[in-house]
């Protein structure tokens, strides 16, 4: 059935969008709604695709209207459509309606991890349940603190955005997701749990946890070798020449990691005031000691499964070691339970490189890689989803190296679109970075998945190789696999 579609609003001054599906003209007025202006709307869409309700602070919450927003008169002009009866309320996936309205935001979908307008919440009013019923299978009831059954976007697992006036996480609060947590963090980073910080990660939960305690957050943080060990095998390197507490059986080397406000002259935090270092060698700004031109940090693990692996598009016919050994490695590694109104995960990262120019398409070139552990069924064999077009790791030898001086090495033509000014002051000068790229990647709403980020040396312990990692993000939109320029900051 063909007719009006309209808006959930507040019956106090607001904007009402009428839009006519037979001409698609959208009009819209703003009014102070009296009884005669009921008379007329009835009189407008039909008495039949109206409803006025009256509220108190629950039934505000069950229409998705922001408890903040107050009670009183409510219209709801239900949506006709005979393509599925859909609403000005969005899909539910994060698309805001035709409307927008108070419950969708603007209707962009994001989730940001330092604001965001939000997605749209996905209501068909009414809709009754009982406290032991989970109405919408979000996996929480209302005895477990769901406060919209209705609605699989609000429950105590969401990421509850800002700007929308809405209590995504049924906490009591609307747009109260913590942030900003990094200020002050140490630069030594030594606290795993500060490095989720460093990257936006500001909401931490517990393994177990049940009802409305099963919020989204970090459940746990460490340093870990490439392929998720803590102990080192046996470095080439005897221990009087290693940079840091290395060694057989030691934990991963406190100065290959570290949280930063800055790097170099020119490179600054994606987001926030902090950021993290990863390094094969020392994980700061600047020359130290032997790093990065060899430095040894004496740790030793395995590979990650599938690694090494050839940039067959970038150097065909690319000679690799093929040994799984891992030289100076190191990775921070988290488990998350992630929003259950998120759909893919979004970070960003900036990788530099002592190999460019001498050492193109060899066997010693180092790897980036960001392992996620999700049970999305598109989620990559080997786990890494960060890699370019052509499917090469992120490496010297991968599309994205940019941040350079152009020339043409080891058979491969280099542009450096970007120039060489991102790598002053960072200790990689006359040598080569990608500048910050942005990985999207799947995952299933709710789930507990872990997220590696690693480096390491291939082939021997000398170039090292620093990556910087910053600006976690939520979407509700489900992104497909791969990496990009992010926006402009």
């Amino acid at each position: 059935m063909s007719g009006m579609v309209y808006g959930l609003l507040p019956l106090q001054h607001r904007k009402i969008r009428r839009h006519d599906i037979a001409d698609g003209v959208d009009t819209e007025v703003t009014t102070r709604w009296s009884a005669a202006m009921l008379d007329s709307a009835r009189a407008t869409v039909g008495a039949s695709n109206l409803r006025l309700e009256t509220c108190d602070m629950a039934r505000m919450r069950w229409l998705g209207v922001p408890a903040m927003a107050g009670c009183g008169l409510l219209l709801a002009l239900v949506a006709c459509s005979s393509a599925g009866g859909g609403s000005d309320f969005g899909d539910g996936d994060g698309n805001g309606g035709s409307g927008g309205g108070t419950a969708g935001g603007s209707g962009t979908g994001g989730i940001l991890n330092s604001g965001g307008t939000g997605g749209a919440i996905d209501i068909n009013p009414p809709c009754n349940s009982t406290p032991d019923v989970d109405a919408d299978g979000d996996g929480y009831t209302g005895a477990d603190g769901d406060c919209n059954d209705c609605s699989p976007q609000m429950n105590p697992g969401a990421y509850d955005f800002f700007g929308n006036g809405v209590d995504d996480d049924c906490n009591g609060v609307a747009d109260d997701e913590p942030y900003a947590c990094e200020a002050g963090l140490p630069i030594d980073g030594n606290n795993p749990l500060d490095a989720a910080r460093a990257l936006g990660l500001c909401r931490f939960t517990s393994d177990g946890v049940v009802g409305a305690q099963r919020t989204w957050g970090v459940i746990s943080a460490a340093y870990v070798f490439a392929d998720g060990s803590v102990s080192s095998g046996e470095p080439d390197i005897l221990f009087g020449m290693c940079t840091g507490p290395g060694g057989y059986g030691s934990p991963p080397n406190p100065m290959s990691h570290g949280v930063l406000t800055s790097f170099g002259s020119g490179v600054t935090p994606r987001d926030g005031e902090s950021m993290v270092a990863l390094s094969s060698g020392v994980a700061r700004a600047g020359v130290n000691g032997d790093s990065p031109g060899g430095a040894s940090m004496c740790t030793k693990s395995a590979t990650p499964p599938g690694f090494p692996t050839p940039s067959t598009a970038a150097c065909p016919g690319q000679g690799i070691d093929d040994t799984p050994v891992a030289n100076d490695p190191i990775a921070l590694e988290l488990r998350v339970r992630a929003p259950t109104n998120a759909k893919s995960l979004t970070f960003d990262f900036d990788f530099y490189t002592y190999e460019y120019p001498g050492y193109i398409c060899t066997e010693y070139n180092d790897f980036f890689v960001a392992l996620v552990y999700s049970q999305h069924p598109n989620n990559p064999p080997n786990k890494n989803v960060s890699f370019d077009s052509q499917g090469n790791p992120v490496s010297v030898n991968n599309g994205f190296l940019e941040v350079c001086s152009p020339g043409n090495y080891g058979g491969k033509s280099f542009s450096c679109p970007l120039g060489t000014g991102e790598l002053n002051g960072t200790g990689f000068e006359d040598h080569a970075a990608t500048g910050w790229l942005q990985t999207t990647t799947a995952i299933v709403p709710g789930e507990e998945l872990t997220i590696r980020f690693a480096v390491w040396d291939m082939g021997d312990e000398v170039l090292d190789s620093t990556v910087l990692i910053d600006n976690i993000k939520w979407d509700v939109d489900e992104g497909e696999t791969g990496t990009d320029r992010p926006p402009v900051k």
